[in-house]
């Protein structure tokens, strides 16, 4: 929370210096910020263990760096509020840079990074105008870049991802939240990358789950915000609804459902779903289902978001939706098993690609 980490009374900013001791190491040095009951604690102490990242990025496997963030945010040296997201989000974004195949020493740029972004102090984004996370994301692609005062594009490159994370942060305004401003830095950087170094991290939108710890949060006005975020309800539809579009909306339902909700149906029914696909779903899933799935028409399906037809050519002109795609499976229905369970296979694959081009705001 936005407390002190000696006495947990709230925090207040000065708009002067003033020489204060450290209430751990007892170093004196001017500072801005204190608690209301006097108490300072300097960089170094707030973020002692922060040496724990460089363990955790080099045995990341993730191209995805808002995950890999969320991880360092889950460990003991991290604050709902401080310093330490001024290295976190450059090393979130190096690791995820070199797993997508970025060229870059990462035990060397994670050293860097350490070094550049402990520089940058806690309040740089009131006091400066300059927020720690967004001169975090350019300092990654200055190392990334190899970036010096005397070099041309990267020079240019690494001032530009600075100010479009900043302008990015800008927009939403204050007060200011770490976690908030560490995810637009990324999710900016992630944008920039691909378009000016060719090269595509994942780009997965969060949710917060932070906001109870932060008495400052804005709630609805944060893009991230739980409470504006709506999962969009997914149609499978074939023309039975009896075989492949009764197996995608079970494995959309195991393997997605906290990011969208799985319905099917047909232009026509069938008495039971598919046998095989009954027993071979669980046989390889665990799922059963005809426990709570049944052979249904079009009419049957709420209003959805996303229509996505199985590769029968199925046309569903009063079905309304923001996005339709069709994944072209072959019915595997009067053929043996190994058609069924490549088909699963393929399924399996489409609804997690389908799932994090949701999470990427990509459709929906």
């Amino acid at each position: 929370m936005d407390e002190c980490l000696i006495c947990g009374a709230p925090l207040e900013y000065l708009t002067q210096d003033e020489e204060m001791a450290c209430a751990v190491c007892h170093r004196k040095e001017p500072s801005k910020t204190r608690c209301v009951n006097g108490h300072y604690v300097c960089n170094d102490c707030h973020t002692q263990g922060m040496d724990s990242i460089f363990g955790l990025c080099l045995a990341e496997t993730s191209a995805d760096p808002i995950a890999i963030l969320r991880k360092m945010m889950a460990l003991p040296f991290c604050h709902m509020h401080g310093p330490e997201h001024h290295v976190m989000v450059g090393a979130a974004l190096l690791t995820a840079y070199k797993n997508v195949g970025g060229h870059v020493d990462l035990e060397h740029a994670l050293r860097e990074m350490y070094s550049r972004g402990k520089a940058v102090p806690g309040g740089a984004c009131g006091f400066w105008g300059a927020c720690g996370a967004g001169i975090s994301a350019g300092q990654f692609v200055a190392i990334a870049t190899a970036s010096t005062p005397l070099a041309k594009e990267p020079w240019g490159l690494s001032n530009r991802m600075t100010a479009l994370a900043l302008d990015r942060i800008g927009q939403v305004g204050g007060p200011r939240c770490c976690k908030r401003d560490s995810f637009l830095s990324i999710l900016a950087a992630v944008d920039f990358v691909r378009d000016h170094l060719g090269v595509e991290m994942v780009r997965t939108v969060p949710v917060c789950s932070y906001s109870g710890q932060n008495s400052q949060c804005i709630g609805r006005d944060c893009p991230f915000s739980a409470a504006n975020r709506k999962k969009p309800k997914v149609a499978f539809v074939c023309v039975h609804n009896s075989c492949r579009s009764q197996m995608a909306e079970a494995l959309g339902k195991r393997l997605a459902s906290d990011v969208f909700d799985s319905f099917s149906a047909g232009t026509e029914t069938k008495p039971r779903i598919n046998q095989d696909a009954v027993r071979l779903m669980k046989r390889v899933y665990g799922i059963d289902m005809e426990e709570n799935q049944y052979s249904k028409l079009l009419a049957e399906l709420p209003p959805v978001d996303i229509v996505v037809t199985m590769g029968c050519n199925v046309q569903c002109p009063a079905l309304p939706c923001s996005h339709r795609e069709d994944w072209s499976l072959e019915d595997p229905s009067g053929k043996d098993g190994g058609a069924f369970l490549e088909t699963m296979a393929k399924i399996e694959e489409k609804v997690l690609d389908l799932k994090r081009r949701i999470q990427a705001g990509r459709l929906g």
